[in-house]
């Protein structure tokens, strides 16, 4: 579900170089873009400083000029740098496809930036939505970084477990799981070979927990109906 919300949040930006500087109209800081993937290249500001590296990530809308104001004050201890992610600012819109946008995808963005910069284990720190990223990176590669602060980033998203589960999270999922199951065109040999994996891990990670995934799906249903201005 993030994922699509992130895609639909997008402006077309086409960038020629690996790194290249670029005045941004939205503040006085210089922008380097950084290829993270094949047409993909992602804003990045330097806001100088000196110590250990910190990078700062925004919440969903956000881009790296949302920390103008407060990354000077960190810069007087850190070399403070700050990422636009992909779909947002003047960074590269993919097509928003969720396999463009999930947390994973989004956090090698982030290490991508990081080593073409020469940040060695750099702090992480990221708002609201970033602790998806955050999470992906301390979970996976954790060797990766010196430590992740979490800014108001504790939603389900950012630590999600499965065996407790997310009804919107989980309901994306299957939603993407059925498309690849239903995407098999046998006249057109388009679609994956062999849909039998998909069909196991169906019935392994969503057939058990199916009943509550459900049950949460009436509660929020029935929260909708008791408190409508919530849908607004």
């Amino acid at each position: 579900m993030l994922s699509l919300l992130r895609a639909r949040n997008i402006r077309r930006s086409l960038r020629s170089n690996i790194i290249h500087p670029l005045r941004h109209s939205i503040g006085a800081e210089p922008v380097q873009f950084v290829t993270v993937q094949k047409d993909v290249q992602l804003g990045v500001l330097d806001w100088g400083g000196t110590g250990r590296s910190i990078v700062l990530l925004a919440g969903l809308g956000g881009t790296a000029h949302s920390f103008n104001e407060f990354a000077p004050k960190l810069a007087k201890t850190y070399h403070v740098y700050g990422i636009t992610r992909r779909g947002l600012g003047a960074s590269s819109t993919p097509a928003p496809l969720p396999e463009n946008y999930t947390a994973n995808r989004l956090a090698d963005d982030v290490l991508v930036v990081c080593a073409t910069l020469n940040l060695n284990r750099p702090v992480l720190a990221g708002h609201s939505m970033a602790g998806e990223e955050l999470s992906s990176i301390g979970s996976l590669l954790p060797e990766k970084v010196a430590g992740l602060i979490y800014l108001d980033a504790i939603g389900g998203y950012a630590y999600y477990d499965r065996s407790q589960g997310d009804f919107m999270l989980d309901l994306f999922d299957l939603q993407e799981r059925l498309a690849k199951l239903g995407s098999r065109n046998p006249v057109a040999n388009s679609g994956p070979s062999d849909i039998r994996p998909i069909v196991r891990e169906l019935r392994e990670s969503f057939c058990p927990n199916s009943k509550r995934i459900y049950k949460s799906g009436r509660e929020i249903h029935k929260d909708s109906l008791r408190h409508p201005q919530s849908l607004a």
